[in-house]
């Protein structure tokens, strides 16, 4: 078990995806996503995984600069920021670069991906930190995100020596699998039937 707070990846706490691996690689074919992907990924592992916090610093940086995207992280009583939310959630989010980067995409990864999405939607969203925050990741913000997480994180893919084509191809599946994932998440959003 992690010692992160909260990280219950591969463990009887998580339920099944709803999403089964089958449907899974017919969403991986739709985005282009192959075995050249995870090469990738599992190369930038390397990259990241000792910039971890440098990369936390500028998504963190990010978010906290715009408001409307902060508000996930208010207290419902004063608008006001949980420092105690914020940091629990980024130990959790510097583990997700990890689990990305490794790209071991099996069932308890899939598995994860759900209670990933559930965390987001009023159905988990505090539970696992026992925060008195909004209710909601609005679905609206969920998708935009994809483009500043990883347009940000391609000039630290590129600060260990690998050459532009590796780089792009590094970047390239991370583009890819945030897709992937944040898609995932929103099963809870969405009509069941409809997803």
């Amino acid at each position: 078990m992690s010692s992160i707070l909260g990280y219950t990846y591969g463990t009887a706490a998580v339920q099944r995806s709803p999403i089964s691996l089958a449907d899974f690689e017919l969403m991986k074919k739709s985005v282009l996503f192959g075995d050249e992907d995870v090469k990738y990924l599992r190369l930038s592992y390397d990259v990241v995984k000792d910039q971890v916090e440098a990369i936390l610093d500028v998504w963190y940086g990010f978010v906290g600069s715009n408001p409307h995207l902060l508000a996930t992280f208010t207290a419902k009583s004063d608008g006001k920021p949980l420092a105690d939310y914020l940091a629990a959630v980024r130990k959790r989010f510097g583990q997700w670069i990890l689990d990305t980067a490794r790209a071991e995409y099996d069932q308890k990864w899939l598995d994860y991906q759900h209670e990933i999405g559930l965390r987001h939607h009023r159905t988990k969203k505090n539970r696992t930190d026992g925060a008195a925050s909004t209710d909601i990741v609005p679905f609206r913000y969920l998708a935009p995100l994809i483009f500043p997480v990883t347009f940000t994180l391609k000039p630290f893919l590129a600060k260990k020596g690998h050459s532009a084509a590796d780089v792009e191809k590094m970047h390239a599946a991370w583009v890819k699998s945030c897709l992937l994932q944040v898609t995932l998440w929103s099963h809870p959003y969405v009509k069941g039937e409809d997803f």
